[in-house]
């Protein structure tokens, strides 16, 4: 065997960086170093570096790649061995295609679990910040009986062992509730970040055990996590028969998607609840280890701050992607924005994207449906603008997204979404918010009969404190569906 030894540097500032590294062998075996730590998810199996590895391999051609974060292009190369015991040294540049902080757009991961098969959750917690070039990285506390979280370990708050100048690890929550195992529906899940005390009970129901009660509901949750100034997070892509109870009656600040991987129905949800006039700014996280690439990037006017970025959140002027960069404008103003338009009048839509792969469609949605579509039909195209001029006959909110049949490394489709752009026409209803609103109606009777009649409680009241609260989220909507 020889000895391959490499070194990955960003170019820019010639600092050692850390990446996720994959050596082929000339018969396609992965190599890596004896005690590496691998990469979880699906897709091409990687091992992390700090910025230098060493590792044995064969006479031959092996084939190097190296990827960090989404916007390095990943690097990929040979090396050609043709003695046993020499050595070969590779220095690796990692150029970027794209350096969004420095247009004050920050990446983060607001939704992230090890379990208790992890046995090495420090070491994986340092490196998925570094790797993953993550602004802000967020681990969740979470209770479930049938699972002790390598993660729980650590305390709320920010871990200093893990923050530095160019990357802030906090331990937030996911607070949530099942009605039979940890995979059924239930009231739903929500991410609690910036709390300083635990919001308790952190589950309820069939995660704690057969007699645990349904009960309390996880709006109170999410009111005890606003107390302490945290920021409340809808998460799996806003299931959970609470969801839209919770988005009317205001307890949300923004709603997890592609968390972890695609649901066909997250788009409903999310649109229904923007349909309906509610105000709720598109996040994401990856749930289960850091198991895709998928990030929300908060606008904080200038350099990254902790408070600004929870603010950039709050504010609606995010969006989401697993690589891709897009943005928009409407009349000129930002994702979170509130535009006044006449009824009749037009708006100009702009929108710009940039990626490394290829991208095949851009799209413009307004409440809920696609109003201008591009498709590029051309392999290298990454980068471009669309302009259009969009009528607006009631209030409503305008939005952009993208796709792209190719595939990352962890073999998932290229995407994008912008949260949205609201439009205020003085009150004038669309039909889309009826039609919405008359669906959320349908699921939330529908979630009132299951409180009443299979839910669990130790008392008469507290289950008609759940049917109270189920009933006042129907109430707003009974008033849009009119």
């Amino acid at each position: 065997m020889a000895k391959l030894t490499g070194k990955i540097i960003d170019p820019t500032t010639g600092a050692t960086v850390q990446a996720r590294v994959q050596v082929l062998s000339p018969n396609g075996l992965q190599l890596a170093p004896a005690d590496a730590m691998w990469k979880v998810g699906t897709g091409e199996p990687f091992f992390y570096s700090n910025g230098d590895f060493s590792l044995d391999v064969p006479r031959g051609q092996s084939r190097i790649t190296v990827e960090r974060g989404t916007e390095y292009r990943p690097w990929t190369g040979t090396v050609s061995v043709d003695n046993v015991g020499e050595t070969v040294a590779l220095d690796i540049n990692l150029e970027r295609w794209a350096d969004l902080p420095d247009r004050g757009w920050h990446p983060g991961n607001t939704h992230i679990h090890y379990d208790e098969k992890e046995e090495k959750p420090d070491e994986r917690l340092r490196y998925d910040s570094r790797v993953e070039d993550l602004r802000m990285t967020a681990v969740s506390i979470l209770r479930r009986w049938d699972l002790n979280y390598a993660t729980n370990k650590y305390p709320l708050g920010v871990l200093n062992d893990y923050t530095d100048t160019h990357h802030h690890v906090q331990v937030g929550e996911e607070n949530r509730h099942n009605d039979k195992d940890g995979w059924s529906r239930g009231y739903g899940h929500v991410m609690f970040l910036n709390i300083r005390n635990i919001v308790d009970p952190i589950s309820r129901g069939a995660l704690i055990d057969t007699f645990d009660p349904d009960y309390p509901p996880l709006s109170w949750a999410c009111d005890d996590a606003r107390d302490q100034d945290g920021l409340v997070i809808w998460c799996h892509n806003g299931q959970g028969m609470e969801a839209p109870v919770a988005a009317a009656l205001g307890k949300v600040d923004a709603i997890n998607l592609f968390d972890p991987y695609w649901n066909d129905v997250e788009y409903d949800i999310w649109y229904r609840m923007l349909n309906c006039g509610i105000k709720m700014p598109a996040s994401t996280g990856s749930d289960w280890f850091v198991c895709s690439a998928n990030r929300i990037y908060s606008q904080t006017g200038g350099a990254f701050s902790y408070d600004d970025w929870l603010a950039g959140i709050k504010r609606g002027e995010t969006f989401i992607t697993n690589g891709p960069a897009i943005s928009i404008s409407v009349d000129g103003s930002p994702p979170g924005s509130t535009v006044q338009v006449s009824t009749g009048g037009m708006t100009h839509v702009k929108l710009d994207w940039s990626s490394h792969y290829a991208v095949d469609t851009i799209e413009i949605v307004q409440d809920g449906s696609v109003v201008k579509r591009v498709s590029t039909d051309v392999s290298n195209a990454t980068a471009g603008s669309l302009e259009a001029d969009i009528q607006i006959g009631a209030d409503g909110w305008i939005a952009a997204r993208l796709g792209s049949t190719q595939r990352d490394s962890f073999a998932q489709a290229l995407w994008a979404h912008t949260s949205a752009v609201y439009i205020d026409t003085g009150g004038k209803k669309s039909d889309a918010q009826a039609a919405s609103a008359a669906l959320f109606v349908r699921d939330i009777e529908d979630s009132m009969a299951w409180v009443k009649t299979k839910g669990r409680f130790y008392t008469d009241a507290q289950r008609a404190e759940v049917v109270d609260l189920f009933g006042q989220g129907l109430d707003v909507y009974k008033g849009l569906a009119r």
